[in-house]
């Protein structure tokens, strides 16, 4: 599409010229999805049409956060433009939460309705005391949850530091000290991945699995999916640090540094809660 279609409306807010990225995110994703399923099937050529898919949607975000970067560079974007955005990023935020709200309102159903009413049900599964962690009546098989105070509270002290250091960085940026900003970004993605290293290693030491009855499904479904968000916030905040490094924000420009520090708190907050509510409490 030509960039002389883009105009600024009355009022002063851009509108940008038609783009095809939405049509090529929607093949990206339709292409992910048949692949998967293909996966779950057992189809031989499944993997690769995921990763076909991801490679779409790989160049999609390229592409689309490219021709964003650019308008904003360039200053196209007025005060409008910037409160548009971070009501967007507010309500992206929020979807997150409901996620996770859906994830935690399962384990605490469970744990505070639907195990203790089986419990009481001597009939259909005898000797079945109810306490937690538990498998579920019937299952039988040993497993040792995951204690609090090991890995997971290390864990806990990571990622409370990487949100103090995006912290740092954010007042360097708003004070115009460019080392620190970048320090602080440089800490707070070495920080992430170590998060993650961890994370693999105690999956991997796990004496249980995701088909561990109740407790390995809302365990791993919990710290999974906030692993996941993990990784996205660290790929966000590497190429904020990029653009850091390529000269990019000023000390009253620099939303995209806000959002994704928004969201790397919002992900800190998630694991202070799992930590409580799956691996202590």
């Amino acid at each position: 599409m030509s960039q002389n279609a883009a105009h600024t409306a009355p009022g002063g807010y851009y509108t940008p010229p038609p783009s095809w990225w939405p049509l090529v995110g929607s093949v990206a994703l339709l292409t992910l999805a048949s692949g998967f399923i293909l996966l779950l099937a057992k189809v031989g050529i499944g993997p690769w049409v995921m990763a076909l898919g991801a490679a779409i949607l790989v160049f999609m975000l390229f592409g689309w956060f490219g021709n964003v970067i650019r308008e904003s560079l360039a200053g196209r974007y007025n005060g409008q433009v910037d409160r548009s955005f971070r009501w967007g990023m507010v309500w992206f935020i929020f979807s997150e939460v409901m996620f996770f709200a859906g994830f935690f309102g399962a384990l605490f159903y469970v744990r505070e309705f639907a195990i203790p009413w089986l419990s009481h049900t001597p009939l259909l599964w005898p000797g079945y005391d109810g306490a937690w962690p538990t498998q579920g009546p019937g299952l039988k098989e040993a497993f040792t949850p995951m204690a609090a105070w090991g890995l997971p509270a290390i864990n806990t002290l990571i990622l409370l530091t990487s949100g103090a250091t995006v912290t740092w960085a954010h007042w360097g940026l708003k004070q115009g000290r460019r080392g620190q900003l970048t320090l602080g970004l440089l800490l707070t993605v070495l920080l992430g991945a170590l998060f993650l290293t961890f994370q693999a290693y105690e999956y991997h030491e796990a004496s249980f699995s995701l088909k561990t009855g109740i407790y390995g499904a809302t365990f791993f479904m919990l710290t999974g999916f906030h692993g996941l968000h993990v990784t996205l916030g660290a790929v966000m905040l590497t190429v904020i640090l990029l653009r850091v490094l390529a000269g990019h924000f000023t000390p009253d420009h620099h939303f995209a540094f806000e959002a994704v520090s928004w969201y790397w708190h919002f992900v800190d907050v998630v694991w202070l809660l799992l930590f409580v509510f799956v691996y202590w409490l």
